[in-house]
């Protein structure tokens, strides 16, 4: 199907693909994922930009990444699979995962990925056997009470670690290509990023006085924050004091990043229809043909808050979404602002591009939202993608 233009935040657009394609509906806008991907360049200059498909491992947002000339970051034999089929080079692309078996390292460096991450002994020691054809980054921890995701509290050395795991790669003749961390995600400002920075640069050099490897790469991570529920600054604001750390790194150190919200997030909006009400507790209930076990898993598992807005005009009274499982936890929003709906009424959730679909189940036998992608081919800006 073709058309001169599809907007998925626009009613009527959204209207006609659920007229064609029912709900619930994930519609995924390549236009917007080029947008996001072309403000984070812009805000992080001469920085690689590396897509972590997690968040939103779609073909059509691969493909959009790969057309703007932007790298990948892998976790998971599945994903490598996924960029394999797309035709992904795989020396623009790293597998960042620091716990892994041995058979996803087999499988990685199958398919031509090399570049690898690790952060305890054990895990280096795994790469002994191919230290021939792989090569490390070893991630440093940095924890950031304020961000929503702590992902620092789940893998990373400490610092003060960092120079004898790099010995004991060195030791093991693992070639040490550098660092990485990644602060966690929705980060309220870039003072950790700046702080990690300082650090990753001073260790760099100290292991490069030991001769321990190449340390021609600096991984600064993700975890650039988006707007939900609420506003967060500009990402040329937030960059800045990042942008100006970075003018210490060694001009021989590559500095690498792994957007994956940031792209992915602000690009889909999530579809559903209402299925029935009820009035309960002097509210309406309304219920949606997708809830927390499907797109708004998110709220679930990602610490998300979205914003939801209906279809339909009229005024607003405190109201109650449900999704369509059985289970009283599979609840979107209480006391949110919506008219007086009806069965059949559309209710649209935005930024809802990360964590969301790639996260949804089927339990009780709903189904996952169809994913629906527009806008791939810049050229041809309705062009549209069932998956």
């Amino acid at each position: 199907m073709t058309a001169s233009w599809i907007d998925p935040f626009e009613d009527a657009h959204i209207e006609r693909l659920v007229a064609q394609y029912g709900s619930p509906l994930l519609i995924v806008d390549c236009q917007r994922a080029r947008a996001q991907y072309k403000k984070l360049a812009k805000a992080l200059p001469g920085v690689d930009l590396h897509y972590a498909l997690k968040p939103l491992p779609h073909p059509a947002i691969v493909r959009t990444m790969l057309s703007l000339g932007g790298w990948l970051d892998l976790a998971t034999t599945g994903e490598v699979q996924l960029a394999q089929r797309l035709g992904a080079d795989p020396r623009r692309c790293i597998h960042t995962h620091p716990i892994k078996r041995d058979q996803d390292i087999r499988n990685a460096l199958a398919a031509g990925v090399t570049v690898f991450v690790a952060d305890n002994p054990d895990e280096v020691r795994k790469f002994r056997r191919y230290r021939d054809k792989a090569e490390l980054l070893l991630r440093v921890s940095f924890r950031s009470p304020g961000v929503v995701s702590d992902l620092s509290r789940k893998f990373g050395c400490e610092p003060q670690d960092a120079l004898e795991l790099a010995r004991l790669a060195a030791s093991l003749g693992v070639k040490l290509r550098g660092l990485s961390f990644h602060v966690g995600s929705q980060a309220p400002d870039a003072g950790m990023h700046v702080q990690a920075i300082e650090v990753c640069t001073a260790l760099l050099a100290a292991a490069r006085r030991e001769k321990l490897g190449p340390l021609d790469t600096l991984d600064i991570g993700g975890g650039f924050p988006i707007d939900y529920v609420e506003a967060v600054a500009d990402i040329g604001r937030f960059c800045a004091p990042i942008r100006k750390a970075l003018k210490a790194v060694p001009k021989r150190v590559r500095v690498i990043a792994e957007p994956g919200r940031f792209i992915s997030g602000p690009s889909a909006v999530a579809v559903s229809r209402v299925m029935g009400r009820a009035q309960r507790g002097g509210a309406w209930w309304y219920y949606l043909d997708d809830g927390v076990y499907g797109s708004y898993s998110g709220q679930v598992f990602d610490h998300g808050r979205y914003p939801v807005r209906a279809l339909r005009k009229g005024p607003l009274q405190p109201s109650v979404l449900a999704g369509p499982t059985c289970d009283s936890i599979d609840v979107v929003a209480e006391g949110v602002p919506m008219p007086r709906l009806r069965e059949g009424d559309i209710v649209v959730g935005a930024a809802m591009g990360a964590y969301t679909w790639a996260s949804a189940s089927e339990f009780n036998f709903f189904p996952k939202a169809t994913v629906v992608s527009v806008n791939e081919t810049p050229g041809d800006k309705g062009s549209v993608l069932e998956l």
